[in-house]
Parts: C-alpha cells; sequence; structure tokens
C-alpha cells in the first residue's frame, strides 16, 4: 500500500468482513467508501461476473460519484452490536429446544401441562414422578433442558454487560422513559441505529426499520405495495413487538392503535403506533433528554 500513489481512496462492496477491512484500512487511505451491494446494479445486471469486473465497475461508480454509499458504524459499536445479536441467536436456540421437548412429549403421548412446561420445579417434578415418560427421551429431555437454561444464564450475562456499558448507560436509560420501551428494544435502537444525526428526517428514520411500504409510481397512479424487505430487521422485529405493549402503558398511543384499528386492520394500527415509537425514540435521542408524556407538558405548562 505503501507504493500506491498518494492519495488514494478506496471502494469495497459490503460483505460479512468488510469492517475489519475498514478499519485495517483508515490509516492508510485518504476515504474509505462502502458500497450498499443491492444498490450496485451495475454489477448484478453484467453478464459476465468475477472479482476483476467487479472491481472495475465499483471503480468506475466512484471516479463518477455514483457509489451507492452505506453507512458504517464506528468500531466500538460494532462490537457491542455483535454482542446484542449473539444474544438473538442465543434466544432462538432457546426457542427451538422448548419446542423440541414439547414435540418429544408430544410424541410419546405423555400428559403434560403446557403453560408451566418450562418452569424448572414442574419440569423437574414431571422427569421425576411420571410413568408416562420413555426411557429412550429422558437423556433427551434432560439435554434440551441443560441447554436451555446454560442459554438463558449466557442470555442473562450479554444483557447485564450492556445494559452496564458506560457507552450506552445514559442513553439506554434516557430511551426507556418512551412507553413501551424495555432493555432489549433501547438497546436495539442504540447498536442498529448509531448516530441518529444521519436520519435527516422522521421519514427517513421510518424507512430505514421498514415501518413503511414500497410505492410504485408512475403519470397519475401510485400503488402501495406491502412493508419494504429494505430495512434494518433487528430494529424492524422488536419496534413491532414494543408497539403491540405500548398502547396499555400510553393514552396517546392508544389513541392512534385505536384510531388507525378502527379502519379495519389490527396490524395497520399496530404499524401506526411503531411509526409513532420511532418519532418518540428520535427525539429523546437527538434532544439527549428523558421523554415527557404530553400530560405532563401540559401541567407543567399550566
Amino acid at each position: 500500500m505503501k507504493g500506491l500513489p498518494q492519495p488514494w481512496t478506496v471502494a469495497m462492496e459490503a460483505t460479512i468482513f468488510s469492517g475489519w477491512i475498514y478499519d485495517h484500512l483508515q490509516s492508510h487511505a485518504v476515504e474509505i467508501k462502502v458500497a450498499h451491494p443491492l444498490m450496485l446494479r451495475a454489477i448484478a445486471a453484467a453478464k459476465k461476473k468475477n472479482d476483476t469486473i467487479d472491481a472495475g465497475k465499483i471503480a468506475d461508480c466512484l471516479r463518477c460519484d455514483f457509489l451507492p454509499e452505506c453507512h458504517m458504524m464506528p468500531p466500538e459499536i460494532r462490537d457491542r452490536r455483535r454482542t446484542l445479536r449473539y444474544r438473538h441467536l442465543l434466544v432462538k436456540q432457546m426457542v427451538q429446544m422448548k419446542n423440541r421437548v414439547s414435540g418429544l412429549l408430544m410424541e410419546t403421548g405423555v400428559e403434560h401441562n403446557k403453560s408451566r412446561l418450562h418452569e424448572v420445579g414442574y419440569f423437574g417434578k414431571l422427569l421425576a414422578t411420571s410413568a408416562e415418560i420413555d426411557a429412550s427421551i429422558r437423556p433427551l429431555l434432560k439435554l434440551s433442558r441443560e441447554t436451555i437454561e446454560r442459554c438463558q444464564k449466557t442470555e442473562y450475562a450479554l444483557v447485564s454487560s450492556l445494559q452496564r456499558d458506560p457507552l450506552l448507560a445514559d442513553r439506554i436509560r434516557r430511551l426507556r422513559t418512551v412507553p413501551g420501551v424495555g432493555p432489549i428494544t433501547a438497546l436495539t435502537w442504540a447498536l442498529e441505529m448509531g448516530d441518529v444525526s444521519r436520519f435527516r428526517t422522521l421519514r427517513q428514520a421510518i424507512s430505514y426499520r421498514g415501518l413503511c411500504g414500497d410505492e410504485r409510481s408512475s403519470a397519475d397512479k401510485v400503488m402501495r405495495m406491502p412493508l419494504s424487505k429494505q430495512r434494518n430487521k433487528h430494529i424492524q422485529r422488536v419496534l413491532v413487538e414494543a408497539a403491540k405493549l405500548a398502547p396499555r402503558l400510553s393514552p396517546e398511543l392508544a389513541l392512534v392503535h385505536e384510531k388507525e384499528k378502527q379502519k379495519g386492520n389490527s396490524n395497520r394500527a399496530t404499524l401506526a403506533v411503531a411509526r409513532k415509537m420511532v418519532a418518540y425514540l428520535l427525539a429523546v435521542d437527538r434532544q439527549q433528554r428523558e421523554f415527557i408524556p404530553t400530560e405532563q407538558r401540559r401541567s407543567r405548562a399550566a
């Protein structure tokens, strides 16, 4: 790299290992740009595709200022985001193992209480006292339970370490003042969003989270499509789940939900609440202060 003509700029396509290459080249290049792979239509539509041709097309896009650049998070945010996404993997594995336990019991006709099956005391008592449990599935049930408990402990440790992190602690505390926002929603927002100043408008923030549909317009015809697949799926998932709970905790969000539900679609009502929550969270992050409900603001003004 020292032998290259100075100064030089780097452009590369976003991949799973773009992060460490980006960090390594920071001290060598004047500017580093990472291209959004979905937006590189010139490469995707080519007849002939190999690394040399792809690199040439990326260089051409960079030279003509047509490179569809994507945002790169700072290393400290990427490191913590990796931990949070690993926590999501553990939760998925726990759910799979719980379903497997239920499946084993149903396959062999073992009578059990579904609502209490995964309680520690009930599961141990079921194994010890039930004569219906076949000897062939006992080791599998014990192994599944041990895996669930191990994943639960690891998941708790990961979330606790992120909540105590000095880089995130104050921001998480402020975000959790928004109705319906718990520790996981706050952590996901902070680590998947990064610096919110990169979103100039609320619409951009809502689009990034996949809470609006595609639009296909031509002349005077406008067609609204289902929710876009071009989104951050991690923040979309937690916001939709939080939006299902939030109307129970906030009269303002309950009013938004009820108004949209009267149009006949509960899913659209949930999305409307999620979009309103994005506005609240964005305001909290931009103003660097806790969320204050409307009724409290009015009482203070009076």
